[in-house]
């Protein structure tokens, strides 16, 4: 319906109309027009807390962590022809475009802390700004996979392309020991090309992370 008659012009009216609905059961269910659109975020957010709250303290933080973001990709892949229709309405109109990058936001809060009381847990160094960067990267290897796979029109393998994403993240951030404490917090700033590979900006990352001698301790 947004698509057919534009964003702009469609009421809450309209939607409640072509659901079989009254305006007032649309609200019980919906805040607004743009709750119609997304997925439930709140939702997911409960499942993937429920998730790192009964994860194991001896399985990886990481793979802990690319298992939450898993659940908000197969929220999209439940249903492949919304999702590939909501992708091409978000990137026509700018402020739903904001309300998804917004979302992506309040994901990587709850990664970055969910890693951050694992690696202080662990006596990681640097245990902080290590949970904020490997949320990132978590975050943009799912949102890179789950980019391509509505750019294909929801064709191709999602889960086989994650595996292998998840896996750059993983073998990035994951030590046998801890690293070696350097000192003060220092502040890393990586610079990547806009056009660097999911694989350049992960090693990138990583390599800041490093000790001064360039390898993990």
């Amino acid at each position: 319906m947004f698509l057919e008659s534009g964003y702009e012009q469609t009421t809450v009216d309209d939607i409640a109309a072509a659901a079989g609905v009254g305006r007032r059961t649309f609200f019980r269910y919906f805040r607004s027009k743009e709750d119609a659109i997304f997925p439930s975020h709140d939702e997911v957010l409960r499942d993937i807390e429920r998730l790192f709250a009964e994860a194991d303290d001896r399985q990886n933080p990481i793979e802990v962590a690319c298992a939450g973001v898993t659940l908000v990709l197969d929220s999209y892949l439940s249903d492949p022809d919304v999702s590939v229709k909501r992708y091409t309405l978000t990137h026509t109109v700018a402020p739903l475009r904001d309300r998804e990058v917004a979302s992506v936001d309040r994901y990587q809060r709850v990664l970055a802390r969910y890693l951050r009381a694992r690696f202080e847990t662990d006596g990681q160094p640097l245990a902080d700004l290590r949970a904020s960067v490997a949320a990132a990267a978590v975050a943009a290897a799912h949102n890179h996979v789950l980019r391509r796979w509505l750019r294909s029109g929801g064709t191709e393998d999602a889960h086989a392309m994650a595996r292998k994403a998840f896996q750059l993240v993983v073998d990035a951030f994951s030590t046998e020991q801890p690293r070696r404490e350097t000192g003060d917090d220092e502040t890393v700033v990586a610079v990547l090309r806009s056009s660097a590979s999911l694989a350049e900006v992960v090693q990138q990352i990583s390599a800041s992370l490093r000790p001064s001698g360039g390898h993990p301790q």
